[in-house]
């Protein structure tokens, strides 16, 4: 029996029970009798196991497919109702010393343009973020300690919290970079990050260590205990996800919730956030060479089979993907999204030529915040740039006890609409900003708490006469 609550690696994330619940799965996908059992259970609200979920995950019964999309969507609104958080990665640096096989900055590709930002160019990159209305960055870099130290990063994250240009301000830095040890995690908590990212890439040990054959990322156990050494050094809000296409997608979708709950049941409170990026098109990497991608209809069963099996936890979809699977992900179950990305290296100040491509990977929505903005309110989602609960300690256990008790509606639905309008004011095109107003002033009346939406209205007035960051 494996032991979730072992901070090892291939104890809570058991190879032999892995294949035991695909085996499982497989054996059960026509059980109607045992699909609808699962799919009552879920209905709690209560989340699922990540054997129950890959049941779900292989059922071919058509009727009952359609009820866990139905049951997918419904959860969603329950818990995070039709708030879209927004963001953009910011890439610092791409120098790299690890050999990832499916990674253009990885350390033998000799014909990408290394590039490494100075303090300056870090202050112009987020000047450019902030001209377009966010307040929510992921920061991204290489791991080369010789190019990218913890000192770096950690004086960047100083320099980006210290910028205010005209209305802008950049209010939460999440962190997306290499494992690291309990006492720079440590560090990380005291510059104030936000959520602390780090993908698996693929929970397939063998697969995984062929993928890595070189540099400090190979050591499989280092990496996949990271999670638990960052809710060590006291990160509370923690995010995970594998980038599917790499290894079989049964395989990882299993691993991923065993991962979940570990951090559940070992440190007490479970993933902030589950990304699920799919392999793209970058410089030097073919996706076409990996033979594990997976079709735009099983992707959007696997969002929905997340959200089913973890109701509580945030999902991140970025512009890997196009706008027609953003939407269709949407309603099954995201919840934050990147908009206006770029995903080379200084970026957002300049477009680099071709030839001095610095980018981890191609995008595949090219819209700018705007045009996002505009068609999420379009589809009646509230495009949401708040950053309050992190700033008011509302983090890791505090915060999930607030979703799951349904509390935390009266914080981030008033939350989304003040920042939406700061958005409006401040950087929408005419359209967009007439479409988000008449938006606001409907979602306003929905708000069931005469308190709240008093205060709210109030905040959002003064917000029209040019105050700033209120917030629930």
């Amino acid at each position: 029996m494996y032991n979730v609550m072992s901070s090892h690696a291939e104890d809570f994330i058991n190879n032999e029970e892995i294949l035991e619940t695909l085996k499982y799965a497989e054996e059960n996908k026509h059980n109607e009798k045992l699909i609808t059992e699962i799919i009552e259970k879920a209905k709690l609200r209560k989340g699922l196991s990540h054997r129950e979920a890959m049941v779900l995950l292989d059922c071919d019964i058509e009727e009952k497919n359609q009820e866990i999309y139905a049951l997918a969507k419904q959860i969603k609104l329950d818990f995070y109702g039709n708030r879209i958080v927004m963001f953009a990665p910011l890439y610092l640096s791409n120098y790299c010393v690890n050999g990832c096989e499916y990674c253009p900055y990885h350390a033998k590709n000799k014909h990408i343009a290394r590039k490494k930002l100075s303090q300056e160019e870090i202050r112009k990159e987020v000047i450019a973020l902030q001209d377009m209305g966010h307040k929510r960055l992921a920061l991204e870099a290489g791991e080369d300690p010789v190019n990218n130290p913890i000192e770096y990063i950690l004086e960047s994250i100083k320099t980006i919290y210290s910028i205010k240009h005209k209305n802008g301000a950049i209010r939460r830095v999440n962190v997306n970079i290499a494992a690291t040890t309990v006492e720079n995690y440590r560090k990380l908590k005291e510059a104030g990050i936000g959520t602390y990212i780090l993908f698996q890439e693929t929970y397939n040990k063998e697969q995984y260590e062929k993928l890595h054959p070189t540099g400090p990322k190979s050591d499989y156990n280092y990496h996949t205990e990271a999670m638990d050494r960052a809710m060590d050094g006291g990160i509370d809000d923690v995010g995970i996800g594998v980038l599917f296409g790499l290894n079989l997608y049964r395989y990882d979708f299993v691993g991923l919730l065993m991962h979940a709950e570990h951090l559940e049941q070992a440190k007490g409170c479970g993933p902030h956030t589950i990304s699920v990026p799919r392999l793209r098109r970058a410089d030097d990497i073919d996706p076409d060479v990996f033979d594990n991608g997976i079709t735009d209809e099983m992707f959007e069963k696997i969002v929905a089979c997340i959200r089913v099996a973890v109701p509580y936890t945030g999902m991140i979809i970025s512009t890997r993907e196009s706008k027609e699977t953003r939407e269709k992900v949407l309603e099954m179950g995201v919840s934050q999204i990147s908009g206006g990305s770029r995903t080379s290296v200084g970026g957002y100040v300049e477009e680099e030529p071709e030839e001095e491509n610095s980018a981890q990977f191609d995008v595949s929505d090219n819209r700018t915040l705007d045009e996002v903005v505009g068609w999420l309110i379009d589809l009646g989602y509230v495009p949401s740039f708040c950053t309050a609960c992190y700033r008011e300690g509302r983090t890791g256990d505090r915060f999930m006890s607030l979703l799951k008790s349904g509390q935390i509606q009266n914080c981030c639905h008033p939350n989304a609409l003040m920042t939406l309008n700061e958005y409006l004011d401040d950087y929408a095109s005419d359209k967009v900003k007439a479409a988000g107003k008449k938006m606001i002033e409907a979602e306003l009346e929905k708000i069931p708490n005469p308190k709240v939406k008093e205060t709210a209205k109030k905040y959002i007035n003064s917000i029209d006469a040019g105050e700033r960051d209120f917030r629930f």
